[in-house]
């Protein structure tokens, strides 16, 4: 089998090339036709002799992600793509087009294992984990989509299918890649990873010291009520997790995201804004308030209007910085997973 050279390093590719006995530099010419120039072929890399390209097509190829489906909303701001891999498994990646730039959510796992109530990424359990040459994939992919009008991925944020952390290596190797010069060149800053609490995990995240900012998924004030959304709560509980959060904003100096989807009746009451203000207050943190995208799979149901802004100006007005995330997709299948779950029931 022809050995894939998408989502190697410069330094892997340089190993391998070796194995034909080239020079060098031949790996940086070759890695930025991939990298930059969006090549997909050796055929397109035309400062490589016929007989070095033709040696190449005989031992490696380029593979990057297929298209399965996309979705569009209305107002051009969002796209969903359902990408699929070698083996048939499928994800999702979200391209959001802010007025700062352009954002994409991409997804580190083909299925969860979380089992988080409220989201559809997990309904059908986890698959495996993506490598990192597929994590990569998704960003690369969109990316070449945006340079066809002269744009470019100018944030990324890894809050898509699965748990980044339970796929550690894979994820900060992917990292690496989006960050590399030769590659997209996309600061560490630029980027977000979301992680539904695994504590030991986020204090190796804070040991690499990546200036990158990490989002930690709260979604309820208490134990009691975590724990029936979040069946994580019950190996990494509440308090736990704010404190890593609270060690990793002293460690790194970089403010912490709490992120907290409203839910009717269930964790949006005055009563649960004031817990989530004490257990938070005096972290280096700011909460991002998410009304929840509903899914056949349950009854939850969305807060009113006035319901989602009485909470966050309790949470504002007792010194938490609290904001309610901009809406994007809602009618093309917006919660993650959604795109998915129906591609696979048909």
């Amino acid at each position: 089998m022809k050995k894939n050279l998408f989502g190697l390093t410069l330094d892997e590719l340089t190993n391998e090339l070796t194995n034909l006995k080239l020079p060098k530099f031949r790996a940086k010419q070759i890695i930025s036709w991939i990298y930059q120039r969006g090549a997909n072929s050796f055929d397109q890399m035309t400062d490589l002799s016929k007989s070095l390209r033709q040696q190449l097509n005989d031992n490696y190829e380029i593979k990057i992600c297929k298209l399965i489906d996309r979705l569009d909303s209305k107002d051009r701001l969002t796209t969903k793509f359902l990408l699929e891999f070698d083996d048939g498994a499928t994800v999702e990646s979200v391209l959001m087009r802010h007025d700062y730039g352009n954002s994409i959510c991409i997804s580190t796992q083909v299925g969860c294992a979380m089992g988080c109530k409220f989201c559809a990424s997990t309904q059908k359990g986890l698959e495996r984990n993506l490598t990192s040459a597929e994590i990569f994939a998704e960003v690369f992919f969109v990316n070449e989509i945006l340079k066809q009008n002269s744009e470019r991925v100018d944030s990324v944020v890894i809050m898509g299918i699965g748990e980044p952390l339970m796929n550690f290596d894979n994820l900060i190797k992917a990292l690496e890649l989006i960050h590399a010069e030769y590659s997209l060149n996309l600061s560490y800053r630029k980027i977000t990873v979301s992680t539904c609490g695994i504590v030991p995990k986020i204090y190796q995240l804070a040991e690499i010291d990546l200036p990158i900012t990490l989002s930690i998924s709260l979604h309820a004030p208490n134990n009691e009520l975590r724990s029936l959304l979040m069946p994580i709560n019950n190996n990494f509980n509440i308090n736990e997790v704010v404190k890593a959060g609270g060690d990793y904003a002293k460690s790194t100096g970089r403010r912490v995201t709490y992120e907290y989807i409203l839910i009717s009746e269930v964790n949006d009451t005055t009563e649960h804004a004031r817990q989530l203000i004490k257990i938070l207050s005096g972290q280096l943190a700011n909460v991002n308030l998410i009304p929840i995208n509903p899914i056949e799979e349950n009854n939850f149901k969305r807060p009113t209007k006035d319901r989602i802004k009485n909470f966050c100006d309790l949470l504002n007005a007792h010194g938490l910085t609290a904001t309610i995330r901009k809406e994007f997709g809602v009618k093309i299948n917006a919660a993650c997973g959604q795109l998915r779950s129906n591609y696979l029931s048909r």
